[in-house]
């Protein structure tokens, strides 16, 4: 199993470069070549979203993004390092002010994207977990 992590600061401009890579990296564990765009387009709106948070509680640490390429499957994790600030940001969550709006779309544009979608949390925040079929 091979693994890629890439920790960037949370700034718009580099979720475009986590894009290009997961979709490279993708390519090269086999995910199918139709699949690709959905692999671009889920990694943006999970690093959108994990950027958005930072900026929204004024965070400095990095947004994590590992590349995981299993023997059936290829899984990337996307965590925003956002803490608690993550809870707020899940749907229908108490306090919610409208902000997690953009989160709530975020994740439902991910989820019509991926079969495979797991959105829980670990250590430092939220963690958006996704995965795809490895064709050998």
């Amino acid at each position: 199993m091979a693994t890629v992590e890439l920790r960037f600061s949370a700034l718009p401009e580099h979720v475009r470069t986590a894009r290009l890579v997961a979709a490279a990296v993708a390519r090269r564990a086999g995910v199918d070549e139709s699949v690709l765009d959905e692999v671009r387009l889920a990694v943006g709106e999970a690093c959108s979203r994990a950027v958005g948070l930072h900026q929204r509680g004024d965070l400095s640490g990095a947004v994590r993004v590992a590349l995981i390429d299993q023997e059936k499957r290829f899984l990337i994790e996307v965590g925003d390092g956002a803490g608690a600030l993550s809870d707020l940001a899940e749907p229908g969550a108490e306090g919610d002010s409208g902000e997690g709006v953009d989160d709530t779309l975020g994740l439902a544009v991910i989820t019509g994207l991926v079969e495979d979608v797991e959105v829980g949390r670990d250590d430092d925040g939220g963690l958006i977990r996704m995965s795809w079929p490895v064709t050998t």
